[in-house]
């Protein structure tokens, strides 16, 4: 495993590049979310190099990653550009597979959209689709309830929320049905000392300090952040026009299962793999079944 560093104008992403075979089948790109890094595809890196040559960067703002000051830097259509050069960096001219979870997903749905030409598949984790994701935000007062939480994490104290008590509020999030961790001892030992990392946080938090689909937390429409009215909120239209595989846990807490529907509709060649049992970190609590779903998906 090899710790590199690519240059984008002023930002610098840190990525590990795997390649355990003379001759490899392809490039896979992993994009992790929040409040992750690189270490969430561990398993997948371990399993995949021995055919492929994989490549997990941490997003800019995580980790070893620089943490741009300007907020503007994280929107949306900024990450997909600064992606887009670094896909273009790393691929050395060849298109590549993309596999996404997340925030990652969020960036990777439109990634491959607008750039068609350096992918040759997706394969995306419980990631939602940003046209499904917009029309249930719209439409589905459940889902602009399990949206709730990220209003905590815009507010004025939000770093302080989620630092308290040796940052309970982000190791929270990787709790199953039955209240235990999706985490190893060691996954957590390392993702708090990512936290702790001068600037981390706040650039983290960013991303959704920007986000264009937050919905008001009450009737009254107050919240911090860029929040809209449901009347104001537009449908993009996001198209992939290469083969997509989704793996969804559907127990997951942050969307609603008709995040799925209709989903065919923007996707021209897609398939969808549903866990039953597994809640947003399905690549954690079953990788093995992710791993096998992918390769059979690659194959």
């Amino acid at each position: 495993m090899q710790s590199k560093l690519v240059q984008i104008d002023d930002c610098y992403i840190h990525y590990v590049e795997m390649c355990d075979c003379e001759s490899p089948k392809g490039t896979l790109i992993f994009l992790h979310g929040f409040p992750e890094n690189w270490r969430t595809w561990h398993n997948q890196l371990m399993h995949f190099s021995k055919r492929y040559r994989v490549i997990a960067p941490d997003l800019p703002g995580y980790n070893q990653s620089s943490k741009p000051a300007d907020m503007a830097f994280y929107q949306i259509t900024n990450l997909i550009e600064v992606m887009r050069r670094f896909v273009t960096f790393v691929s050395t001219g060849q298109p590549v597979s993309l596999i996404a979870h997340d925030w990652g997903g969020a960036i990777a749905w439109p990634l491959v959209a607008f750039h068609a030409d350096l992918f040759n598949q997706l394969v995306i984790l419980n990631a939602a689709h940003p046209s499904t994701f917009t029309r249930e935000m719209v439409a589905n007062q459940q889902q602009r309830e399990k949206s709730g939480y990220i209003h905590q994490l815009i507010a004025q104290n939000a770093i302080k929320i989620v630092s308290e008590d040796n940052f309970r509020f982000l190791m929270d999030m990787f709790l199953d049905d039955d209240g235990h961790s999706v985490l190893t001892p060691e996954e957590i030992q390392e993702y708090q000392h990512s936290w702790q990392i001068s600037g981390a946080l706040n650039a983290m938090l960013n991303y959704y300090r920007v986000m264009p689909q937050l919905a008001p937390a009450n009737s009254n429409g107050h919240a911090d952040g860029p929040v809209k009215d449901t009347q104001n909120m537009k449908i993009p239209n996001i198209r992939i026009n290469v083969p997509t595989l989704v793996l969804w846990g559907m127990r997951d807490l942050a969307f609603v299962p008709e995040i799925l529907n209709g989903l065919n509709d923007y996707v021209t060649s897609l398939k969808v793999v549903q866990f039953e049992n597994a809640n947003h970190w399905l690549h954690h609590q079953y990788p093995q079944q992710v791993n096998e779903q992918i390769q059979r998906f690659l194959d």
